[in-house]
C-alpha cells in the first residue's frame, strides 16, 4: 500500500484539472495505461472526484459458495469495503469488466456516501443506478446490472493491487474522474503530476481564448513560437493567474469560464427545440 498523503494543495489543484490534461502528464512520464475504460459518470456532477484509491476485487463465482444466505455473514468482503472505505477515498472495484451482474446497489452506495467517500467507480454495473445518479457523491461504471453480484461474481479480495477497466490500481493511488471519465496517479508522483496539469490548463485556457479569437494553432498549441509565450505571460498577468497553487481568481475565472459553457449550450439547445417546428 502507498504511503504518500494527499495534501490539500495538490487536491485542489486536481479538483480544477481535466482528466484529459492528467492524462498528458502521465503520458511524458512513460504511463500510458492509467485511464479506466469504459466508464462514464452515472451523472455529471461538474466537479471532480479527488481521492487516494481503496479497492474491492471480485473473482468469477462459484455456484455453492455465493447464494443469498452469504449476505448475512457480517465479515463478507463487499460489505467490509464498504464499512472501511475511510472518508475522503475512493472505492474502487474490480469486477472484471463485466456488467452481467451488479457491483453494488444504491443501498450500500448511499451507505458508501454517508460514511464521507469521495466517489466509488466500478468497471462492471450498478443495480438501481438510476438512485445512485441522484446522489451528490459521484459514481461511475460501464452500464447499469440488475442481477445481485452473487450471480457471476465473489468479492474476495480488500484494499489490494486490482486492475479495474486495465488501468492498474494500487490502493493509496490518487483517483481523478470528471464528467468524461477516470484516471489513476501513482500516489508517489501525484504531486508532480498536479503541478503540471495545473499549468497545462492555464495555458490551455488562454489557447481555447486565442482559438476563439481566430488565431491559427500553428506555433500556439504547442506553443513554439516564443511570442505566444510572450502573450501568455500577458494575458496570465491580466486575468492574475499566479503561477504554482491554486488561487480564488483563477478558481473564479474557471467557473466564469464553465457557466459561460452551460448558458450557451442550454440556450443552443433551447432555440434548436424552439424551431425544430
Amino acid at each position: 500500500m502507498t504511503s504518500h498523503p494527499l495534501s490539500l494543495e495538490t487536491k485542489k489543484k486536481l479538483e480544477n484539472v481535466s482528466v484529459a490534461t492528467i492524462a498528458t502528464a502521465l503520458f511524458k512520464r512513460g504511463l500510458r495505461n492509467q485511464v479506466i475504460q469504459d466508464v462514464r459518470p452515472l451523472a455529471q456532477k461538474g466537479r471532480n472526484m479527488v481521492g487516494p484509491a481503496f479497492t474491492l476485487r471480485y473473482m468469477p463465482a462459484r455456484e455453492d459458495r455465493n447464494q443469498l444466505s452469504e449476505f448475512r455473514n457480517p465479515a463478507h468482503p463487499q460489505r467490509r469495503a464498504i464499512e472501511e472505505c475511510p472518508a475522503g477515498h475512493v472505492l474502487i472495484m474490480d469486477s472484471r469488466k463485466s456488467a452481467y451482474a451488479a457491483s453494488a446497489g444504491d443501498i450500500l452506495v448511499t451507505r458508501l456516501m454517508m460514511r464521507g467517500a469521495a466517489g466509488v467507480v466500478t468497471d462492471g454495473g450498478f443495480r438501481d443506478a438510476m438512485n445512485i445518479a441522484k446522489l451528490e457523491m459521484p459514481a461511475y461504471q460501464n452500464r447499469p446490472s440488475s442481477p445481485t453480484n452473487l450471480t457471476t461474481n465473489e468479492a474476495i479480495a480488500i484494499n489490494e493491487p486490482i486492475g479495474c477497466g486495465d488501468a492498474p490500481v494500487f490502493p493509496g493511488d490518487i483517483v481523478v474522474g470528471d464528467d468524461d471519465g477516470v484516471i489513476i496517479i501513482p500516489a508517489s508522483i501525484a504531486k508532480e503530476v498536479a503541478d503540471e496539469a495545473y499549468e497545462m490548463t492555464a495555458y490551455e485556457s488562454f489557447v481555447i481564448e486565442q482559438v476563439q479569437q481566430g488565431a491559427t494553432i500553428i506555433g500556439l498549441y504547442p506553443a513554439t513560437k516564443d511570442e505566444n509565450l510572450t502573450k501568455f505571460a500577458e494575458w496570465r498577468k491580466k486575468k492574475n493567474i499566479a503561477q504554482g497553487g491554486p488561487r480564488d481568481t483563477w478558481n473564479d475565472w474557471m467557473v466564469s469560464v464553465y457557466l459561460y459553457y452551460i448558458v450557451n449550450k442550454t440556450m443552443h439547445s433551447w432555440w434548436s427545440r424552439a424551431f425544430r417546428g
